[in-house]
């Protein structure tokens, strides 16, 4: 059976999540500046680069430790205005990440993994929506698909939670910088990536990543 693993953050992580909060107080002056118009309510469709990291599990039986590799991540995410401060939110992330562990066997050493978020959620900003600090979240599916043959991909409940600050470049373009916790529920009595046997098995356990994004955002 395999359990949770808390692994600390690793130095890119910390870099990523310094780089994210300069540019929150650069880009800050900008804002106010250039803010929108002030309409009843704002659809944006946003893409986003991030910096992805977290997710590591411990075997119970042997006390041996695996962890995802950090690095970067993909996300899309399309926002339909209800009023002036908030907006429903379609959300999609992904990245192509790897368990790596000492002490299994070859395979189990580096198991090639592709980790996607789908979330249905919303955003609800402080001023309005378009401009400034909001905060962000959702609910919905954890796929885990690993890209070796003979193993079977999982899809769990998960959710996400966040904050953002969004910056006005045009009137229809704008910059979203964010940071969003996920977690995921893996619990379950069987096994974990099973094809026969069973390379991970996990019971009653979560699975926590966190993102640190920047995206451009087009706004209509």
């Amino acid at each position: 059976m395999v359990s949770q693993h808390k692994s600390p953050i690793g130095a890119g992580a910390r870099i990523a999540l310094a780089i994210l909060t300069m540019m929150t107080i650069a880009f800050s002056p900008i804002a106010h500046a250039q803010g929108t118009s002030g309409s009843a309510s704002e659809n944006n469709l946003t893409v986003y680069a991030g910096y992805r990291f977290g997710g590591g599990l411990t075997d119970v039986n042997t006390g041996k430790s695996w962890a995802l590799t950090e690095g970067p991540a993909y996300s899309l995410a399309a926002d339909f205005g209800i009023d002036r401060q908030t907006q429903w939110e379609l959300f999609v992330s992904h990245r192509n990440t790897a368990l790596k562990a000492s002490g299994f066997s070859p395979i189990a050493d580096n198991i090639g993994l592709g980790v996607t978020y789908y979330h249905v959620g919303g955003t609800c900003f402080v001023e309005r929506v378009g401009r400034g600090v909001y905060a962000v979240g959702g609910l919905g599916a954890t796929n885990f698909s690993p890209r070796e043959s003979g193993l079977n991909s999982e899809t769990r409940f998960s959710l996400n939670v966040g904050f953002g600050y969004m910056v006005p470049l045009a009137k229809q373009v704008a910059l979203k910088l964010e940071a969003r916790g996920y977690v995921t529920l893996v619990n379950s009595s069987g096994g974990f990536f099973c094809s026969g046997g069973c390379v991970v098995q996990v019971k009653g356990d979560t699975f926590t990543q966190g993102e640190v994004m920047a995206g451009i955002s087009a706004r209509f």
